[in-house]
Parts: C-alpha cells; sequence; structure tokens
C-alpha cells in the first residue's frame, strides 16, 4: 500500500462534510469509481511556518530516508514508466521508479507538501544497489547486472493511512469545487507544468493497448466510525518540462523546456478569471475557474517558501548545478508572476 507521514494534529479541516463522489458521464464501465462512505474529506491542511520546513526530505523526514541493502521483491508493470518494488534494511517496502519522472516527482512532492497539500513520502536516490533483481523487463536497462542503479525515486508503501485502491476523484467532481483549495491545487499543477492530469474519467477508456489510469487517489485515515479522506495527487512525474497537448509537443523534467513556456504561464485576467497559457490532459478543469483571490490565498504558503528551500529541494531531488540554476531562475519567475496578478 502507499504510505503518507500524517501529523494528524496538524490537519486544519477546513471542510467537514460527507459527499459521495458523483457519478459523471461515460464512468460506467470504470467499475473501479465508487461512492464512499461518509466521513470528513480534507483537500487541504495548514502547513504552519513554510520557511522553517525541510526541503530536503520532505514529509518523511530525515528520519524516513531509505537505508540500503536493498532487496528485490518484484517488478511493478504498471503505469507506462520503469519500477520495482523493494525492500529496504528497516524492513520497509518501496516502489522504485527510473527514468525521466524521477527527479520531477520529488521536488514537486516538496513544493505541494509545503502549501499544505497530502503527498506520498518520496526521495531521491542517486546510486546504489538492489540485491536479487531478476526477469526483469521494462527495468532491464535500469539496474545492472550485479543490481547497481542511477537515479530513481523512492516512495514508500505503507498500510497506514490507507490507500483506497478503487476509490478515484475527478476535477469536475469532488466535495471541494470552487473552493480556495482546489484552485490554489490547480494553480500548483500548472505551475510545476505537470501535464498529466488524469483523473476518475480516464478509467472509463477501453481498448487492447489502453492503460486506464487516474492520477487522483484518497487516503483514509481516522476511526473506522469516524473517516478522514485525504484527496491528493498521486504522481508528479511529468512535470518541469513543457506542457503541451500532443506527447510530441511535451517533455518531463527539462529545464530547458520549462523555462521556454515560463514567459506564458500567466498570460493576465479576464474578467473575474486569471488566463494561463497551460495545456494538458483535461485542460478545461484545469484553467478554468481560477480566481485572483485564490492565487493570493495560495500565495501565503508558496510565497514564504525562500530560495534556500527551492534549491535544497532540487539538489535533493537530484538536479545538476546546472539544472538547480535553471530551474530556480524559472521557479521564481512563474511566482513573481502570481505575486503580479491584481487582487480583484
Amino acid at each position: 500500500m502507499r504510505a503518507y507521514r500524517l501529523n494528524v494534529a496538524k490537519i486544519g479541516v477546513f471542510l467537514a462534510i460527507s459527499l459521495p463522489i458523483v457519478a459523471y458521464d461515460k464512468v460506467e464501465h470504470a467499475a473501479s469509481v465508487k461512492n464512499l462512505p461518509a466521513g470528513e474529506n480534507i483537500l487541504w491542511s495548514d502547513p504552519g511556518d513554510v520557511s522553517k520546513l525541510d526541503f530536503v526530505n520532505g514529509v518523511g523526514g530525515p528520519e524516513g530516508v531509505p537505508e540500503p541493502p536493498f532487496q528485490f521483491l518484484g517488478e511493478d508493470l504498471g503505469g507506462t514508466t520503469p519500477k520495482v518494488k523493494v525492500k529496504d534494511s528497516k524492513g520497509r517496502e518501496w516502489s522504485v521508479k527510473f527514468g525521466a519522472e524521477a527527479k520531477p516527482s520529488v521536488f514537486s512532492t516538496r513544493l505541494l507538501w509545503a502549501c499544505g497539500y497530502t503527498v506520498e513520502t518520496e526521495y531521491f536516490v542517486q546510486n546504489g544497489t538492489i540485491a536479487g533483481a531478476h526477469g526483469l523487463k521494462r527495468a532491464k536497462g535500469e539496474i545492472q547486472g550485479d543490481g547497481s542503479f542511477n537515479g530513481a525515486r523512492f516512495q514508500l508503501r505503507s498500510s497506514s493511512p490507507k490507500f483506497l485502491t478503487g476509490f478515484n476523484w475527478t476535477w469536475t467532481s469532488n466535495p471541494f469545487l470552487g473552493t480556495h483549495e482546489l484552485n490554489g491545487l490547480k494553480v500548483l499543477v500548472m505551475l510545476l507544468s505537470n501535464w498529466d492530469t488524469k483523473d476518475a474519467r480516464d478509467l472509463a477508456a477501453s481498448g487492447p493497448s489502453w492503460v486506464a489510469d487516474s492520477n487522483l487517489a484518497i487516503f483514509q485515515t481516522g476511526s473506522p466510525d469516524k473517516p478522514r479522506y485525504l484527496y491528493f495527487v498521486s504522481d508528479w512525474g511529468a512535470s518541469l518540462g513543457k506542457w503541451g497537448s500532443a506527447l510530441a509537443t511535451r517533455s518531463k523534467g527539462n529545464c530547458r523546456d520549462y523555462a521556454s513556456q515560463t514567459a506564458n504561464f500567466v498570460q493576465g485576467t479576464s474578467g473575474a478569471e486569471v488566463r494561463f497559457g497551460f495545456v494538458g490532459k483535461h485542460n478545461g478543469s484545469i484553467v478554468s475557474g481560477i480566481r485572483p483571490s485564490d492565487v493570493q490565498w495560495l500565495l501565503k504558503s508558496l510565497g514564504s517558501v525562500t530560495d534556500d528551500q527551492l534549491r535544497q529541494g532540487l539538489a535533493s531531488s537530484g538536479a545538476t548545478p546546472e539544472e538547480l540554476a535553471c530551474y530556480l531562475t524559472a521557479l521564481r519567475q512563474r511566482i513573481d508572476q502570481l505575486k503580479g496578478i491584481e487582487q480583484r
């Protein structure tokens, strides 16, 4: 199961409602989309003093860092990116992802966490060895014959809190529509150029070559009679590159591409809405309805992130010195564009 290092005492429940996930068009084929039992639905919690948060280790803290040696448990053929499952010396299980998504995924979780959103415990491991790796298919090119690897994202798997397999949500059907919290999350998606914004609507797709998937998920915590549901984005790998409507125009973890679109990030305001240049999956669900007041709300946390924290987060996510300098400049420029939006 997936895991999240949760400080229940710090969760500010801004919305204590118990709405089920509402059905939507063409969902009849998505058997995994179900209604949640009544409980508290939580999208955001107060992160406290953002400037003091640890961008090196993120939500897992220094005590959560994966500890070698790593033992191979199996290959994960889900999704499209090479992944394996391993156990570390402390008996903790990890999903290890290789390739272009590893660096952006880890950094993105640092920034989302600092802004008050639920993320999974992730670390970037520059190099190491996985003992017993065998029978590899997609990961064959990532793990050498002696078990050595370079550049991987380690994402913790745990039973607490409980990852609700089979329960998904959409950008257009959830308990948070019209709130600062949901619109702030959308702004962060665009800030990070995360174009892979699949949701439960994509589970309805079918076809022999189609991998049905959703990047919107739910954790359950609290007691059985008073459950809390933590809504979150479960995959940030397609970030920090170039957004776009077609595969050939998009990229992941490419700062030259990311920086090239920075000038087009915020395009101004139109009426009561902010206009963005972002293009991604379910684009209308992401770019529409963002108000200047939503941006100002988000900046209470995002605007408190320091350059040192951004440097630490980028470095601990595997950024080279050149990438670090490039991303720091582009991220700061995008945040400054948000700060320049006039309050209405």
